[in-house]
């Protein structure tokens, strides 16, 4: 089976001027062939996500006006408006909407379904959305729009944002890429009103941005980010988020939010694995988003120098939203918009800077989360998440069921490149059931095809082995399809072991699961409305690579050596010595200093190949 959302690469995506074209060409046949007597431009299957799709297959239309000036699209943009402006603004409260701070406003909304009541809470997101389509749409209407119809839309979409900021809570889903969207609309519409007007619009939405986003942001692995839906990064909106960011900086130059974005770009570029997988999310954990990305990562990839395109995103909506049948749908058509209309390209190598929370090169990767533990390792195609073990999720080694990787003090972290070779060393002070303090040391290397893990650690009562990793999906062109095994070695023995129990607080890699669904099981709430890395961590027991310890290892430590990737017979060799432990293997020797580190405490790795 193969991961449902996580498909080619974005920057595969041809993007010159005649691709573009290409899109709005069959974006035009489709609308003119839907066209309503009404003027409709919804998709007939359309349910959700109401009020913004009709007016953005308009803006695309007049885009497409813009740049080809195809003699059919006046009277298709002019009818397709007049529906929206006379059938999909509302102005009477929803019944049931909770989160409205003035009754009876008399402002216009956007509606998420369209009977009264059916699903309020959507009101406010779609709301952002349509502010977005109408000012894209103003920004597209010179030679196309007549000056009443023009008017009445810039009302409305004046109207749309005083609701949003008047009338409503703001961002009342603590969704950072809802609340990004509505400053940008804010932005966009200042620069159509009059000038007192516009000023004013445009303070308020800066303001806005401080005070209710910025002062809010999150800490994730040493990066401040956008909060989204009550966490820091979700792999399908933080990019989006990303593209709200671009889009704000476009519009207005303030440097804050080039600031921000490439925070986020660094802190995405980090995460990502070389095949563009990843995994993680307080909203969609593994779900990954596609067009709606392509701008911020494409913006943010050229100015911190990174290839951030590499995300793999959902090939179905590669260019537009798109409905069962793959027919065009105008929801958050203004993404399409504003990456035609930008001039930035794809930056295609990988970032040159060294990142304390990601070792990679070539086609090896390991992304560490906050306490430093690998949140997902890459070799040869394939990748290992945290296992987890009576509840404890990681890597490191386990002891009678107590898994020693939660730092209990500052963690050090050395990182080293010579000779083709790329490592880093993880020093963390842990405490075990005993209440004794030990250093677990945790080195990395990497020539860019295999990669090679030491572990070391005081010497433990019993016998210990090292959790190693679940073994959850590997590269299949431009698919990503669930595996259960690897290609993984180690020194001492090698086990590979499926939960015993079955049930949902279990994770067997062999079932036809995907992590997403998984962890939505174990969520408080079903899907689109839980935190499916809340409902992970509930998780008791999964599939793992346990490696038992190297039989040669000094006698006052425990040493534990795996290899992830290709490669013939692995038999390291592990000395102490007054300078420290010397680890050989088939490809370098590396001397980790003493745990007590350096005069400064920092810890000492030399590697030599």
């Amino acid at each position: 089976m193969h991961l449902p959302h996580q498909r080619g690469p974005l920057h595969n995506l041809p993007d010159t001027p005649d691709a573009y074209d290409a899109v709005l060409a069959d974006v035009t046949e489709q609308a003119l062939a839907r066209l309503t007597e009404a003027g409709s431009l919804e998709h007939p299957d359309a349910v959700d996500d109401m009020g913004d799709t009709s007016l953005g297959i308009t803006s695309l239309l007049a885009l497409a006006w813009q740049r080809g000036k195809d003699p059919r699209l006046p009277e298709a943009v002019r009818r397709s408006l007049a529906f929206h402006l006379r059938e999909r603004v509302h102005t009477e409260d929803n019944p049931g909407y909770p989160n409205l701070t003035v009754r009876d406003s008399g402002l216009p909304y956007a509606r998420y379904v369209l009977a009264p009541g059916a699903h309020p809470i959507g009101d406010w997101p779609s709301t952002v959305w349509a502010l977005l389509q109408a000012v894209n749409l103003l920004d597209l209407a010179d030679g196309l729009v007549e000056d009443e119809q023009r008017a009445r839309l810039l009302e409305l979409a004046h109207g749309y944002w005083r609701w949003l900021t008047e009338a409503t809570f703001f961002n009342p889903q603590e969704a950072g890429n809802q609340a990004i969207g509505c400053v940008v609309g804010g932005l966009m519409l200042a620069r159509r009103l009059p000038p007192g007007e516009g000023e004013s619009v445009r303070a308020r939405a800066l303001a806005l941005y401080g005070e209710k986003i910025r002062a809010h942001r999150v800490r994730d692995r040493g990066a401040l980010l956008p909060p989204e839906h009550g966490g820091a990064y979700d792999n399908n909106y933080g990019p989006i988020s990303l593209s709200f960011l671009a889009q704000a900086h476009r519009v207005s130059g303030e440097p804050v939010f080039a600031e921000d974005g490439e925070a986020l770009a660094r802190y995405l570029d980090a995460r990502l694995t070389n095949g563009g997988f990843d995994n993680g999310g307080p909203r969609y954990s593994e779900q990954h988003s596609a067009f709606e990305s392509v701008l911020g990562l494409r913006y943010f990839g050229e100015r911190v120098g990174a290839d951030l395109g590499r995300y793999r995103g959902d090939s179905r909506w590669a260019r537009h939203a798109v409905k069962a049948d793959g027919g065009v749908d105008g929801h958050f058509a203004w993404m399409l918009v504003w990456q035609i209309q930008d001039t930035a390209r794809w930056h295609r190598t990988p970032s040159a800077r060294t990142a304390r929370h990601q070792l990679r090169s070539g086609t090896v990767s390991v992304a560490f989360d906050d306490r430093m533990t690998p949140s997902v390792v890459e070799a040869d195609g394939t990748y290992y998440l945290p296992a987890a073990v009576h509840r404890q999720h990681g890597f490191g080694p386990v002891l009678d069921g107590f898994l020693l990787c939660r730092p209990m003090g500052e963690i050090r972290v050395r990182d080293v490149q010579v000779a083709g070779l790329t490592a880093k060393l993880v020093t963390k002070p842990v405490v075990g059931r005993d209440h004794v303090l030990r250093h677990v040391r945790s080195l990395y290397v990497t020539d860019g095809t295999t990669l090679w893990t030491t572990v070391a650690v005081q010497r433990l009562d019993g016998t210990p082995y090292l959790l190693a990793g679940l073994p959850y999906a590997a590269d299949d062109g431009d698919r990503v399809c669930r595996i259960a095994e690897g290609a993984v070695a180690s020194a001492g023995t090698l086990r590979l072991t499926h939960p015993p129990e079955q049930g949902r607080d279990h994770f067997d890699a062999r079932s036809r699961l995907t992590q997403e669904q998984a962890a939505f099981a174990l969520a408080a709430d079903p899907r689109g409305y839980g935190n499916p890395d809340e409902g992970w961590r509930h998780l008791f027991s999964s599939t793992a690579y346990e490696a038992g310890p190297a039989p040669d290892a000094p006698e006052d430590l425990h040493v534990f050596a795996v290899r992830y990737g290709p490669g013939g017979a692995f038999t390291p060799t592990f000395v102490s010595g007054e300078r420290g432990l010397t680890v050989r293997t088939e490809a370098f020797t590396a001397l980790l200093g003493d745990p007590a580190g350096d005069t400064h405490a920092e810890p000492e790795l030399t590697l030599h190949v």
